[in-house]
């Protein structure tokens, strides 16, 4: 049952990150760093600064964090280390990535 998981985790992210970028609406000026997090710590950046939804999902495609923030600094430290995949909302465009916490 866990390959099964798997399986349909890396499906959920090849598809993500197999999209043509303009077509599903990417951010504009988009960066994610430092990751792999080792901090608890991350930073997300914008061309247009405007407030960020975050949602974070683990391995199994459970939702296990929803935030917004209004600056670039994001705390992690509730997460314990592992793979998740990270979907940042901002006004009309989406960025999904691969998220690393150590």
């Amino acid at each position: 049952m866990k390959h099964l998981y798997l399986i349909v985790f890396f499906l959920f992210v090849s598809f993500s990150y197999g999209q043509n970028a303009k077509a599903n609406g990417s951010i504009d000026g988009f960066k994610l760093y430092p990751n792999p997090v080792t901090n608890g710590k991350v930073y997300i950046s914008t061309t247009k600064k405007e407030a960020k939804k975050i949602l974070i999902f683990d391995v199994l495609g459970t939702q296990v964090l929803e935030t917004t923030i209004l600056g670039s600094e994001l705390n992690l430290s509730v997460l314990d280390a592992g793979v998740y995949v990270l979907r940042v909302y901002e006004k009309d465009k989406v960025a999904t990535r691969k998220l690393i916490i150590k």
